[in-house]
């Protein structure tokens, strides 16, 4: 059996675990270190309820974008991109203020993993609030298995998520209620209780479950035509829905 390394780390609002099944190495045990490390960083440069972070400044004109470490122009040309792909139901100002939370989490998840595969951590997997970027195995053969929550009870599941290598993120009404607003007209988008999407690469499909989410009812269709992503949604009136590849990607619905 593979020797695991577990970590819990309290950051950026929510809770981020590590689950490393590679053979502990001290390489290992300093990337670790370097990936909580550069969560905590991400949190002090992006957080929109830090005043004193740089994306609070820049928002406030105190400072300008090339006063900002290099990774603030790196997050706005992706949330500019996005925002291109997605007809404008993904915005960097979702409110009418500078917020690239909608990319900021995954983005630092998949860098975090990054780390740790660069490392030598082949198999491991990365959670920041239910958000997930998985790599390799979870054991000699084995896929990842990764639960999807029912938002009318988180304690519930509706799917599992079985594969190697592979991204999770979920947009859903599950802990903060219709929080997520639509860009385009300024008001909470309410057509669905939540929006899963997977795909290989965390900053893309956590930036674009938001846009998805937002879409309600056309994310159907986007995401079918969208290549290298598969979704799976619950309406508010418990309806649920795929991707045609749902299936194939080993998307599993337990209800």
């Amino acid at each position: 059996m593979r020797e695991s390394v577990h970590h819990v780390e309290h950051v950026m609002g929510t809770v981020f675990s590590f689950d490393i099944r590679s053979p502990r190495t001290p390489e290992i045990t300093v990337a670790l270190a370097q990936a909580v490390a550069w969560l905590h960083r991400v949190d002090r440069v992006f957080s929109t309820y830090r005043a004193d972070s740089q994306v609070s400044r820049l928002a406030r004109g105190e400072i300008v974008l090339g006063e900002c470490d290099p990774e603030v122009a790196e997050v706005l040309a992706m949330c500019e991109e996005t925002e291109r792909d997605t007809g404008g139901a993904f915005s960097a100002a979702p409110a009418g203020r500078l917020d690239p939370s909608g990319l900021v989490k995954g983005w630092a998840i998949e860098r975090a993993s990054t780390i740790l595969h660069d490392a030598g951590a082949r198999d491991h997997c990365v959670n920041g609030g239910g958000d997930v970027q998985a790599r390799g195995e979870a054991a000699p053969g084995e896929p990842w298995r990764i639960g999807l929550a029912d938002p009318a009870d988180p304690g519930a599941l509706v799917a599992v998520v079985a594969g190697t290598d592979l991204a999770v993120a979920t947009s859903g009404t599950a802990e903060r209620g219709h929080h997520i607003v639509d860009p385009r007209t300024g008001r909470p988008a309410a057509a669905l209780a939540s929006l899963t999407l997977v795909g290989r690469h965390l900053t893309e499909v956590d930036a674009l479950a938001t846009a998805a989410f937002v879409m309600g009812g056309a994310a159907r269709d986007w995401a079918s035509a969208r290549p290298g992503v598969e979704a799976f949604a619950i309406g508010c009136d418990r309806t649920r829905w795929w991707t045609p590849g749902f299936e194939r990607l080993a998307l599993l619905p337990t209800g």
